[in-house]
């Protein structure tokens, strides 16, 4: 029998539009042979769902499509399709995460997830009741063992970080299937699919049995599906492997004899690139952009931002805003215009240095006998902000805001102003992997896209004479590097000093700025996510705490 891994980009809420890609899905697969197929993880609703759950009259809908699907299915193949069914036992929370097996002219049958993730973006025990029984059923002569994402992850010798005291794996191969199946929707970040492969392969060739995974691709809000659905032979060999961040039909014989691997680019520079593009792009389609405005400094964060979405959109929908103030440098302003120049996106030029002296104006009074300091700062972020917000609304294009992910965790941004808008593109890369994206984009044969006295020049804000970052921040090679073990590794002040060699009192000036700049990130526009924390969904950190360890 061949199995079809429907690799879809589905849209939360949208059922009748999920139908139909699952249909046209259904409909490929057919036409090449297939018996059984098989979407991601809550494909029904699209994932994730969130409080969409909590509407009775949503769920009933989304039941209602498991009918409409039996009806239009094609005699003699068969669908396993993620969705939501209520929990009929009545205890616990009212819904179960459901994979509906479907047929035409048969009542759909129905397998519940074991395992339900609480951690990093996921929060399904706030909806879900988990599973009771062992998901198994028999097609076509091929014994099917179900399982729904989280259910492999937790498989006890082939995953250090056991979160769960059940394991539904051992249970369902009591049963001997000929196949175990996995319908996913595993977000991105960079080096995951490595993470999965040896996960999934290693199940396979410990119980001696194929494994097919379906996952979801496409951008929903702050996370990012890449896809990369693939099966493993009974010996733990990778069989087949789909498209990474497009949409796929994975066609494979039940016993591996057969399936394409997907030539893919895993180095964490053409990840994350491929991410933001698909990412920028859905956020866009989905929520009924289809333009985009961004200030343009003459900085490389701001010229990544602008290659970004001038690939995701197409360069004619882009436009890019020079807003110089006094201590904008030439250099800054020709590095941008060679930046419009290499992507060929549009742009338009307002000086702020009349606005600026009309604020001073304004608060001279106000501000008599107080030295300067930050906050003339912020005023040239704010009104730069205002401008752009100002183009935003007035031409229906979505701002994006262009911090990456080291300012927004120590605070080196300014809240109402370059932290305006409605999407963070880069916001969740660190500024030495925004340099290294930069050099690998001009390196991939188009040409010089970032111009080279932007990669070169030290990074400033140009908010006063000759300011460099490093007049406020460590070195961003030591900066980043104290972030990483705090946000992504959860290390103490104690455990970074002794892995990093660095001295204390920077290691205490980062963490103090990571843990009062709080209030701003909680403010800050939602964030794709790249790396396995990003500051969104699944950060959450108190704003009033005095903890400093």
């Amino acid at each position: 029998m061949k199995i079809a891994l429907l690799q879809l980009n589905l849209t939360v809420g949208d059922l009748e539009g999920n139908v139909e890609l699952i249909f046209d899905g259904v409909s490929k697969a057919a036409e090449r042979g297939a018996g059984l197929c098989i979407t991601s993880e809550l494909a029904l609703t699209g994932y994730p769902p969130r409080d969409l759950l909590l509407n009775a009259d949503f769920v009933c809908r989304c039941r209602e499509a498991v009918s409409e699907i039996s009806r239009r299915m094609p005699e003699g193949v068969a669908l396993l399709a993620g969705g939501v069914d209520l929990n009929h036992e009545g205890a616990g929370n009212p819904l179960r995460n459901a994979a509906w097996l479907i047929e035409h002219g048969a009542v759909p049958k129905v397998f519940y997830k074991w395992l339900l993730p609480t951690y990093d973006v996921f929060d399904e025990q706030r909806y879900f009741e988990p599973a009771e029984n062992i998901n198994f059923f028999e097609f076509d002569g091929v014994r099917i063992g179900v399982t729904i994402c989280e259910d492999v992850w937790n498989d006890r010798e082939n995953h250090n970080g056991r979160r769960y005291g059940s394991n539904p794996i051992p249970q369902i191969m009591e049963m001997n299937p000929d196949v175990l199946v996995n319908l996913s929707a595993s977000p991105f970040n960079i080096g995951k699919q490595g993470t999965r492969e040896k996960l999934l392969g290693d199940i396979a060739g410990k119980y001696k049995v194929p494994v097919f995974y379906a996952n979801q691709v496409g951008g929903n809000d702050d996370l990012v599906f890449d896809g990369r659905s693939c099966a493993f032979s009974a010996e733990g060999k990778l069989a087949a492997r789909g498209h990474g961040f497009k949409e796929d039909v994975v066609i494979v014989e039940s016993d591996c004899s057969t399936g394409r691997i997907e030539e893919d680019d895993f180095c964490e520079e053409a990840e994350a690139w491929q991410a933001m593009v698909l990412g920028l792009r859905d956020y866009l389609g989905k929520t009924g952009f289809s333009k985009v405005v961004l200030g343009l400094s003459g900085g490389i964060d701001s010229a990544l931002t602008a290659a970004v979405a001038a690939e995701a959109l197409g360069a004619e929908n882009v436009t890019g805003v020079l807003m110089p103030s006094p201590y904008s440098s030439k250099g800054s302003v020709d590095d941008s215009l060679d930046l419009v120049k290499n992507i060929g996106i549009n742009c338009t030029t307002i000086p702020i240095d009349k606005l600026m002296g009309q604020f001073e104006e304004s608060l001279a009074d106000t501000f008599a006998g107080l030295p300067a300091n930050v906050t003339e700062e912020n005023i040239q972020s704010r009104i730069r902000g205002n401008l752009v917000m100002a183009i935003s609304n007035k031409m229906g294009a979505l701002l994006v805001t262009t911090g990456n992910k080291s300012e927004l965790a120590v605070g080196y941004c300014t809240i109402y102003g370059d932290m305006a808008g409605g999407l963070a593109v880069i916001s969740d890369l660190y500024k030495t992997l925004v340099f290294r994206v930069c050099r690998w984009l001009n390196e991939q044969g188009k040409g010089e896209v970032i111009p080279v006295a932007i990669i070169d020049k030290p990074p400033s804000a140009e908010l006063r004479p000759d300011q460099k970052d490093e007049d406020s921040l460590p070195p961003y090679d030591v900066l980043d590097r104290i972030i990483e073990l705090r946000v992504e590794g959860h290390k103490a002040e104690s455990e970074i000093i002794a892995e990093t060699g660095f001295d204390t009192e920077t290691v205490q000036h980062v963490l103090r700025l990571i843990r009062i700049s709080e209030f701003k990130r909680k403010q800050a526009a939602p964030g794709l996510k790249i790396t396995s924390r990003a500051f969104g969904t699944g950060w959450r950190m108190p704003i009033a705490c005095r903890f400093t360890g």
